[in-house]
Formats: structure tokens, C-alpha cells, sequence
């Protein structure tokens, strides 16, 4: 059976590991230690931790001031706070100033369950993306998460990266993945589709691509864990050898990963390429199981499996 980790629980483990490592790298949260991952890095390093309380405006301002005099700061909390309720905070402290701060957001997307849609936010990349300089980012599992925070101590600059609540399939290997930022990767070969998913559906996307080829319809499955800056290059590439796509991505179908990809083709290639979307339409959350909300949302393998052969039989006409 394929092991299962939370992407937020990889998130605080990697912070234990980097916090010996790096004496400039400070943690912040607003009372969610518990719940974000934090929490270890609270009790091995309790002088460069620093819980702000429910005040996840003053936490994003305190975490541009570390950054201004040389620190290192992750700033955690819910992602629907982190982005919604501290938005004014992340644009003009921190992406103005170009400053280095990390926006670590747990429990995004419906998959956060039964808090339902006062916490659920399925609108954080459209309303991260849009910022300049901010660059962003969807670990797919536990492995890419750690292998991510690594890079990004090496990154100089803002960046959001979105984490969530469920525990999720280990995709990859420990020993050999290789995590670039900006660079999307291709973890599946095919020539018939391309599909390209973020986060916790990747795993899904995997799946639908067995269940496709028993069809004889050979997916390419391309993990977009960088969000922006977006791997044109790649995508490109993909689409172009394979003649259609599909994106599937946990999040609000408008101005979404989708559209910036529909946005790419559009403007880089002369040819019509299909695309269709597995994405949430324009709805907001409930609570609900995580089972349940999958269903409910239209965030299924049998989805990306529907949408998927919609592209290809689009392609052949």
C-alpha cells in the first residue's frame, strides 16, 4: 500500500531539518503551531519561533520586518488567512519590497474537510499569481514538499506555497527527485494527451493515465508544481508532441492554472490545441468529507478520465 503524508506535516519536518542549518531562518504563525506543522520547530528552536496569535496581518508585517534586517521568515497559517485576510500585508510589505519572506499556507483547497467554506479557499493562486514578484508554488506530495523548502532557502524573494490538510500518496523518491524551481516535470511519458495537474490531484492524474491506457490512449502526465513562474517551455513542448490537453487542478475554474495555461497556447502557438478542465465551477466550499467533497466537486480520477478523453476525441475530429 502506498504510504500517505500530509504535504503540511512534510512542511514542519523540513523545518526541523533546515532549522540546523540555518540560524537566519525564523518561524511565525498565528496560533496554528498544531495544525500547520510548526510546532516542532516551536519546541527544538523556541527563540526563533514566533506565535503572533490570531492576527495574520500583524504576523505578515512582523515576518517583512525579519526579512528587511537579514532573516529568513516562513509565515504559517490557513491558507484562507494567510492570502484573504493578509492579502494588503503580502502585496505591499512584502512583494513591493521585494522582500524574502516564505507564505507556508496549510488547508487550502476543499480538501481541508469539514470547516467548511469560511475555511476553505479555492481562490489562493488566482489572488497570489497576480502579485508581482510573487512566485508560486503546490508541492504534490510529501517528497517534493521537503525537496521544495530546500530550494527555496536558496531563493531570494517572496514566495506563497500551498500546503494541505489530508495525508496524500508518496509519489517520489526521496533519494532521487530533483526539485527545480520554475521547471515542471514530466513524470509520466505518453503522445496521445497531456495532462497537467497540481497538488494533490497529480495522484489522480496517475491514475487516470492507467485506466486510460488500457485504451491505448497514452497520457503524458506533467507535475506543475511551480505556478508561476510558469515552465512555458515544457508545457509547450508537451502539448504540441501530444495535440491536446487537459489540466486538473483543486481550485476555482476561473482564473485558475487552467486559464493560465489556455492563456500560454494561446499566445505562443498558431495551432488550436483542445482543452478541457476537472476544476471546481465557481463555488464556493462546504463542509463535508474528504470523500465527499472529491465527489461533490467533480475531483475524481473518473473525472479526469471523462475530461481527458473529451480532449483527445476533440483532437481527432
Amino acid at each position: 500500500m502506498t504510504e500517505k503524508i500530509a504535504t503540511r506535516q512534510a512542511y514542519g519536518e523540513a523545518l526541523l531539518e533546515l532549522g540546523s542549518q540555518y540560524n537566519d531562518l525564523v518561524v511565525l504563525d498565528a496560533d496554528l503551531s498544531g495544525s500547520t506543522g510548526t510546532g516542532k520547530f516551536a519546541k527544538q528552536y523556541p527563540e526563533r519561533f514566533f506565535n503572533m496569535g490570531i492576527a495574520e496581518q500583524n504576523m505578515i508585517s512582523t515576518a517583512a520586518g525579519f526579512a528587511a534586517v537579514g532573516k529568513i521568515p516562513f509565515a504559517s497559517s490557513f491558507a484562507m488567512f494567510a492570502t484573504g485576510r493578509a492579502w494588503e500585508q503580502v502585496r505591499n510589505s512584502v512583494a513591493h519590497n521585494n522582500f524574502n519572506v516564505k507564505i507556508a499556507a496549510t488547508h487550502a483547497g476543499i480538501s481541508l474537510g469539514e470547516d467548511g467554506a469560511s475555511h476553505q479557499i479555492i481562490e489562493d493562486l488566482a489572488i497570489m499569481s497576480v502579485i508581482p514578484k510573487m512566485s508560486v508554488f503546490v508541492p504534490a506530495d510529501a517528497t517534493e514538499t521537503k525537496a521544495m523548502m530546500k530550494a527555496l532557502m536558496q531563493y531570494e524573494g517572496p514566495a506563497y506555497i500551498r500546503l494541505g490538510r489530508p495525508a496524500v500518496p508518496v509519489l517520489f523518491e526521496a533519494n532521487t527527485f530533483n526539485f527545480e524551481i520554475g521547471k515542471a516535470q514530466i513524470i509520466k511519458e505518453g503522445h496521445d494527451i497531456t495532462i497537467i495537474a497540481i497538488g494533490f490531484m497529480v495522484h489522480k492524474a496517475l491514475e487516470a493515465a492507467e485506466e486510460l491506457a488500457k485504451q491505448n490512449i497514452k497520457a503524458e502526465i506533467i507535475n506543475l508544481s511551480t505556478i508561476k513562474p510558469l515552465d512555458e517551455k515544457t508545457i509547450l513542448q508537451s502539448v504540441q508532441k501530444t495535440g491536446c490537453v487537459m489540466v486538473a487542478e483543486e481550485h476555482n475554474k476561473i482564473a485558475g492554472v487552467n486559464q493560465m495555461i489556455a492563456g500560454c497556447l494561446a499566445q505562443k502557438t498558431e495551432k488550436f490545441y483542445p482543452l478541457e478542465v476537472v476544476a471546481i465551477e465557481d463555488r464556493f466550499g462546504q463542509s463535508g468529507t474528504l470523500e465527499a467533497l472529491i465527489q461533490e466537486y467533480g475531483l475524481t480520477t473518473a473525472q479526469i478520465i471523462e475530461k481527458a478523453l473529451k480532449a483527445y476525441q476533440r483532437k481527432l475530429k
